[in-house]
């Protein structure tokens, strides 16, 4: 399970951020700017931006700050627009879908692109190996892996149900990968050559803690993005994407005898399938 965000769970901040917004967007009306009462976009615009603030203030979760700028006043755009109530349904049917367990993850959709792909790819050792994705998304990632090395095995875990199926659908016909839904947490990681994980800072600690029980000696955790809290990786890799994509590579349970591991010359290690950088 997750540990409980100081604060409370990211959907109970937002609400409060967007329940102090509009009370300090009122008073800003009332004190200050007393002509935008009849102007409903304008009124929401500055909701948005009065709960970003308070969002930002209470240290909530980065992400959910263009959602506090953009939800009011979308939703008086909506409202203008006089949509019947099914499109209403089906807009939360489907955000539901997606996203209705990242109040309690607090880890939203982030995908992984083509060259940070490429190049966890060659991460992998020469040999047959086994690695799982936790948080595989729509399966893009596991795709590529399973086209490019058909001599391993992938595994991703998805628990959002819409991304889930998209990616099962979209991976049926590669009988070298298995998406399953649920949560990863509960998932033990000591059959894997490689863990990959693209969270958010949020379980990072939580996710070390897990790699360091149940990981075999030998096993790598690369973490996109996100370093673990307090720890030194063996190595980081840049990715040539535009967004500068850095890998964080792990060794939990050490380097083991058969990991091609040695020492490095500052002492973090190298990784012979690795190129080095110049």
């Amino acid at each position: 399970m997750s540990q409980e965000p100081p604060g409370g769970p990211p959907l109970r901040q937002a609400a409060v951020a967007q329940l102090l917004g509009a009370l300090l967007a009122g008073t800003l009306v009332v004190l200050f700017f007393p002509a935008w009462a009849t102007q409903p976009l304008i009124l929401a615009g500055l909701q948005g931006l009065c709960a970003a603030l308070v969002s930002h203030l209470r240290r909530g979760p980065l992400w959910w700050l263009p959602i506090h700028l953009g939800f009011m006043p979308l939703a008086v755009l909506a409202l203008a627009l006089g949509l019947p109530s099914w499109v209403w349904l089906a807009g939360f049917v489907l955000l539901l879908l997606v996203f209705g367990r990242t109040d309690r993850s607090r880890v939203p959709l982030y995908l992984t692109n083509a060259p940070a792909s490429e190049a966890l790819a060659g991460l992998l050792p020469a040999e047959p190996a086994t690695m799982i994705d936790l948080g595989c998304g729509d399966g893009g990632l596991l795709r590529r892996l399973a086209r490019a090395r058909p001599d391993c095995r992938f595994v991703g875990f998805e628990h959002a149900p819409l991304t889930w199926a998209w990616a099962w659908l979209s991976c049926r016909k590669l009988p070298n990968v298995e998406i399953r839904l649920g949560d990863f947490w509960a998932h033990p990681l000591d059959r894997y050559t490689l863990v990959y994980a693209f969270l958010s800072p949020a379980p990072m600690q939580q996710l070390w803690d897990k790699a360091r029980t149940e990981m075999k000696a030998g096993a790598l955790l690369v973490s996109n993005s996100f370093p673990i809290p307090d720890v030194r990786p063996e190595r980081s890799v840049e990715v040539a994407d535009r967004r500068r994509t850095r890998f964080h590579c792990y060794r939990p349970a050490g380097p083991g005898h058969s990991s091609g591991y040695r020492p490095g010359p500052d002492g973090t290690g190298t990784y012979p399938w690795i190129p080095s950088r110049p």
